[in-house]
């Protein structure tokens, strides 16, 4: 392995801990922002299907982080077609997440206060990282050996 691959394998380690990090945070959403009492006034239907896609949300994180740490050598190496077409499915997956970041939601959740768009500032720039270096392992992984 040379040094771009080990650097490239070690980037990819770092997203894989990340991600794990986000799934974990993800299941505590509705507490860290305070929505239970606006989740309270939606009907039922709305708050299971909130609450099972904050789950799968969850896991689909974990599953791209845990397959990342076991792979990250071979993603990073771009020799495995597999792997290659994995790092495309996560880097498209972050990709997407970082447009819906600055063309959905609107300003008003986080314009003028100083921790929220500290986190959407924060969030965007790792949502956009993770998609560069997935796409890049995607595309280009084999440019690495």
């Amino acid at each position: 392995m040379n040094l771009i691959t080990s650097h490239f394998t070690l980037l990819l380690e770092i997203a894989a801990v990340l991600q794990l990090g986000v799934a974990v945070l993800n299941l505590f959403l509705i507490r860290l922002l305070d929505w239970r009492q606006e989740l309270s006034r939606v009907p039922l239907l709305m708050r299971e299907v909130f609450q099972v896609h904050v789950w799968f949300i969850s896991i689909t994180l974990a599953i791209f982080g845990v397959m990342t740490w076991r792979f990250a050598g071979e993603i990073a190496n771009g020799q495995n077609p597999v792997a290659q077409w994995l790092a495309g499915g996560i880097g498209s997956f972050w990709a997407v997440r970082t447009v819906l970041q600055i063309t959905y939601y609107s300003a008003s959740h986080w314009r003028g206060q100083v921790g929220r768009t500290v986190a959407h500032v924060a969030l965007l720039l790792m949502y956009g990282g993770f998609g560069l270096l997935y796409l890049c392992a995607a595309v280009a992984g084999s440019s690495f050996k």
